[in-house]
């Protein structure tokens, strides 16, 4: 399959690891903003930071953990989004240390379960954790000795400044340590350790290297064209190797500036002060972005225009006439006015938001992976895509479908230098993943007659009937999310008699049916629901009719990243 003309648009410059990374990005960039941020979301002060002032801070607070006794140690690292996130994430890995990014949403005892398990000596947090960090060492259950809050003026009582320890990094170089700056980096070994997303007792914790993720950043910037006149906007929790490789990692080594989003409900706010050119989310935001777009458009009676100005707009570009952010600059000024590019992925997403927002003139850019593939396996590019697909492997990767059937539908393996290094201390789990070089993903997937290739579900989520017909239930959810007032939706299976039956469960926005039916009653919802799943099963083989439906009003079981707890959720559903 020929896809390296397709795969690879842009030559780029190979990091080995990131103290190359920050020392290439300072060498071109030195006084360009890396980072934008407030205190607060109210603040009308914009705090900037330089490339050259962001490697001064890594290093000196690097030094410092260096004096403390913390070479080759683990660091824990846990808090918002934040400027402070990204010095410890970077002065811990370019000293040779290992850094634990821990999810700042977990419940207490499974922070204290995940701080255990990591082993690691040290942590950096911000002022929302004070209390359980001092429970922990009041407990002393675990290995940490060191305790250093991003928030605070000066040390108190066993826990550190971080302010203080830039302050002394900065003297101890002044008097001649070079001890942190010049260490030598293994690049094959564990730099970074990363809990799967799930419950923490059950999650596995991934060992990655400076070159699985540099191997990664190398790909990125064959592929798309991300430069130092790009702001992007930082939302999506740094923890995940999503955000964190994608937007600051990636976005370092492209010299753009990060600017760190004030909250979800401040994206549009954020989009338009700081100019935002591009960011990196999930589908669940964008069809929601789509969704408003389209609503305000329809509300000033404008929509009959808006279909006939895309259809000029289409066909004006197969033309390779491009006057899209032209016709289309009041709808973009919603968004800022400077929005470009929108990478995305992590779940199945509606295509109609997907042409929607390229139609308006956004390069939409649709990526698939994994944490354990530091993430990115197989990503869109500027120049090749196909809608509903993830088009090509990264560069440097192979990917192969293993055990296909007829439809060509199998599990999606990758071999490749972003590929982990297995689980930590757990062999069994990495030996079946693992196998002679490749690993085995999980998901299902095929490719079309073109080479490109398509996400068809998880292995595990597939509903396998009594005739032997295989349901994708992510299939029938997409379809379900296009009715306007869905705002998420999972299909199962559902045990009745000694059959097995299709169902959903959908959560429904109550201002929208409103809006919609405004002379009928919400114990007649589930009527109107019902009618739609029936249309939907009309376009559907009849062994994938959807059977069985709940409706509801409260939010589903959620990981950080938005994506819905199948399993948690399925577990609910059947025992309520």
């Amino acid at each position: 399959m020929k896809t390296k003309s397709r795969e690879k648009l842009y030559n780029a410059e190979k990091v080995n690891n990131f103290k190359e990374l920050i020392n290439r990005s300072t060498r071109l960039y030195p006084n360009h903003i890396a980072f934008k941020y407030k205190l607060n979301p109210n603040d009308t002060n914009v705090i900037n930071v330089t490339y050259s002032q962001f490697k001064d801070d890594i290093y000196s607070l690097g030094t410092a953990l260096y004096s403390l006794g913390l070479k080759d140690k683990r660091i824990i690292v846990i808090s918002s989004n934040r400027y402070e996130w990204c010095v410890s994430y970077l002065a811990v890995t370019t000293g040779n240390m290992v850094v634990v990014p821990l999810d700042k949403s977990l419940p207490e005892n499974e922070l204290i379960d995940s701080v255990i398990r990591s082993e690691a000596d040290a942590v950096i947090f911000d002022k929302n954790y004070i209390n359980t960090f001092n429970k922990i060492n009041n407990d002393n259950n675990s290995n940490l000795k060191t305790y250093i809050c991003m928030d605070l003026e000066e040390n108190i009582n066993n826990i550190l400044s971080f302010k203080m320890l830039i302050l002394k990094g900065k003297k101890l170089i002044s008097e001649g340590d070079t001890s942190h700056i010049n260490s030598t980096i293994d690049n094959n070994k564990m730099s970074v350790m990363l809990f799967t997303s799930g419950t923490t007792s059950i999650s596995k914790i991934v060992m990655l290297s400076h070159n699985n993720i540099c191997s990664n950043i190398y790909s990125l910037g064959c592929m798309a064209k991300v430069t130092d006149k790009d702001t992007f906007l930082s939302f999506l929790p740094l923890h995940h190797t999503y955000e964190s490789t994608t937007t600051f990692l990636y976005g370092l080594y492209c010299g753009i500036t990060i600017a760190f989003c004030d909250g979800i409900k401040y994206i549009v706010n954020n989009l338009k002060e700081y100019k935002i050119t591009g960011f990196v989310c999930v589908p669940l935001l964008l069809e929601t972005i789509y969704k408003k777009i389209l609503q305000g458009i329809e509300k000033k009676g404008k929509l009959k225009l808006f279909n006939n100005m895309t259809k000029i707009s289409n066909f004006l570009l197969k033309i390779g006439i491009d006057i899209r952010r032209i016709l289309f600059k009041s709808v973009l000024q919603e968004l800022g006015g400077h929005l470009r590019v929108i990478v995305y992925g992590a779940a199945p997403i509606d295509k109609n938001t997907v042409i929607g927002l390229s139609n308006i003139g956004i390069n939409m850019l649709n990526g698939y992976g994994l944490t354990e593939t530091s993430p990115v396996l197989s990503a869109e590019n500027d120049k090749y895509k196909r809608v509903g697909s993830v088009a090509f492997p990264m560069p440097g990767m192979q990917i192969k479908i293993d055990n296909p059937d007829e439809n060509g539908v199998g599990e999606i393996c990758a071999k490749g230098p972003c590929v982990m290094l297995g689980y930590y201390k757990n062999e069994e789990a990495t030996k079946k993943v693992l196998i002679d070089g490749w690993f085995y993903t999980g998901d299902l997937g095929y490719y079309d007659k073109d080479g490109y290739l398509f996400i068809a579900g998880r292995k595990k989520n597939v509903i396998v009937l009594k005739n032997g017909k295989n349901v994708f239930p992510e299939e029938l959810e997409i379809l379900i999310s296009k009715l306007p007032y869905v705002a998420e939706n999972i299909v199962y299976e559902r045990p009745k008699d000694l059959n097995t039956i299709i169902a959903t469960k959908i959560v429904y926005k109550k201002d929208v049916l409103k809006e919609m039916f405004p002379d009928v009653s919400e114990n007649e919802y589930q009527d109107i629901i019902w009618k739609d799943i029936k249309k939907i099963n009309q376009t559907l083989p009849k062994y994938k009719y959807i059977k069985h439906l709940i409706i509801t009003e409260e939010p589903m079981i959620k990981t950080t990243t938005q994506k819905i707890k199948r399993h948690e959720e399925i577990k609910k559903i059947l025992s309520s």
